[in-house]
């Protein structure tokens, strides 16, 4: 075990291995949990949009409740493995889950008959969980516009990644500073009414 555990690709496939164990479990004991129809495959890609969401919102949450506020705490010479160790990791995770998210979540919409009525904020068909889930695919597509078109771009330069003189390095830490923090206040509606729209409609 020891073996798997210490390999992280290792550990990613036998967390797939395992969830699939589970279903032929349930399976056995007579619940279906693997169909080969339209309704198993909405789950399947419910299913991937969760745990890429996890995976977003878990690293937005490590950068703004752990990374940044403790950076001012770290002497000098140790930032280095901060800035260009763990960042870059971290942010190649962060930018891929998003993307991962929103395709997850376009697609489900997509396979459930709500892409376009969700994305009207259920103008078009008056339905309330429409709505909700609208405001929740809005408020994830502007994060996600957000983590690819502001945060990622800025990143790149207050790394180093880009070459910028130190004012310009500065200059783009804060915006992408900004803009996370502005992805962590959205986060919070954004999960309400997606899980508003699962549960209260």
């Amino acid at each position: 075990m020891a073996k798997i555990l210490s390999n992280l690709q290792h550990t990613v496939i036998a967390a797939f291995v395992l969830a699939a164990v589970i279903a032929v479990i349930l399976m056995l004991l007579g619940v279906p949990a693997i169909r080969m129809d339209h309704a198993w495959g909405a789950f399947v890609f419910r299913w991937l949009h969760v745990v890429s969401g996890v995976m977003w919102i878990g690293l937005l949450y490590y950068f703004n409740f752990v990374q940044m506020p403790s950076m001012p705490k770290i002497p000098d010479e140790q930032k280095p493995a901060v800035s260009k160790v763990i960042a870059p990791q971290a942010l190649f995770w962060f930018r891929w889950a998003a993307m991962a998210t929103l395709v997850t979540g376009l697609i489900l919409a997509l396979m459930s008959n709500y892409l376009w009525q969700s994305y009207t904020l259920g103008l078009v068909d008056k339905v309330d969980k429409h709505a909700a889930i609208g405001i929740g695919m809005w408020l994830g597509t502007i994060m996600w516009f957000n983590v690819w078109f502001v945060i990622w771009p800025n990143q790149k330069i207050a790394l180093g990644i880009v070459e910028a003189d130190k004012d310009a390095k500065a200059k783009a830490a804060r915006t992408a500073m900004l803009f996370s923090r502005t992805n962590t206040v959205l986060s919070v509606p954004m999960l309400y009414a997606m899980v508003s729209a699962q549960n209260l409609y």
